[in-house]
Formats: structure tokens, C-alpha cells, sequence
């Protein structure tokens, strides 16, 4: 009561094909079962440089969201400071408006009775004009 098996191919399988010999391998290479000495190590440090990679992650999250939130208050008080401005700047132009000569009297204000100026040449306008002098000269000379 023998059944004979049947060939899945009429080809003969090779002799590299017959077998897988592990053994061999591990002497020769390297192996997933053995632990490397700077294994341990190694991950030490992929471990710690991704936890600094988040840690910078989250700072740099934060500090823009605070940069956000600055921003908001200081555009309020920038808005609330220019009501202020223009608020005084309305009193001031309601205030000029209100002031004449007359008034000026019975503060005790006098008008200028003599006005005198006097000019005064700098030296910063003779230096600037004897410098340029000097700079054609020297594009003249060769």
C-alpha cells in the first residue's frame, strides 16, 4: 500500500538548493542572536538624541505659540495707545483753537516787541564744500 509520490518538476534540484546550512554562516558573519559591544551604547544615544529632538520640539511649539499670544497683546495695546494719542490730539487742537492774543494778555503774555536773528555760518557746510573741492582735484590728478 505504497503510494508513490509524484515529481512537482522532472528537474533535479541542485545541490545548493538541498539543504540551508545555518551553521556555517554564524561562524562566518554576523548573527542577529549575539549582542554587538557598542550595541547597547548606540541605542543609549539614538534614545537620548530623539528625547532632545522632542524636547526641542515641544520649546520651539511653545515659544511660538507665546510668540502668538504677545503678538495679540501687543496689538491691543498698541490699538489702545493710539485711542490715547488721538484723544490728546483732539484736546490740543480744541485747546489751540481756544487760545487768541486776547487771552494771551490776561495770562500775562506780552508780544515781542524787537526780533533780532542771527546767522551763523557752520563749519560742517565750509569743511563739506573744501572736501569736495579737494576730490575733484584728486580725480583731475593722475
Amino acid at each position: 500500500m505504497r503510494t508513490r509520490l509524484q515529481k512537482i518538476s522532472k528537474y533535479r534540484p541542485s545541490v545548493f538548493q538541498g539543504k540551508m546550512n545555518f551553521a556555517v554562516a554564524s561562524r562566518r558573519g554576523i548573527t542577529l542572536t549575539a549582542e554587538h559591544p557598542a550595541e547597547r551604547m548606540m541605542l543609549r544615544i539614538l534614545l537620548s538624541a530623539l528625547l532632545g529632538l522632542a524636547l526641542a520640539y515641544l520649546y520651539f511649539v511653545g515659544a511660538s505659540v507665546l510668540n502668538v499670544i504677545a503678538r495679540k497683546e501687543a496689538l491691543a495695546q498698541t490699538a489702545s495707545l493710539a485711542t490715547a494719542v488721538a484723544v490728546l490730539e483732539r484736546d490740543y487742537f480744541a485747546a489751540s483753537q481756544a487760545v487768541s492774543p486776547s487771552q494771551g494778555a490776561q495770562l500775562g503774555l506780552a508780544p515781542v516787541a524787537t526780533t533780532a536773528y542771527v546767522y551763523r555760518p557752520s563749519i560742517l557746510g565750509d569743511a563739506s564744500q573744501a572736501q569736495h573741492a579737494s576730490l575733484v582735484r584728486s580725480r583731475n590728478e593722475i
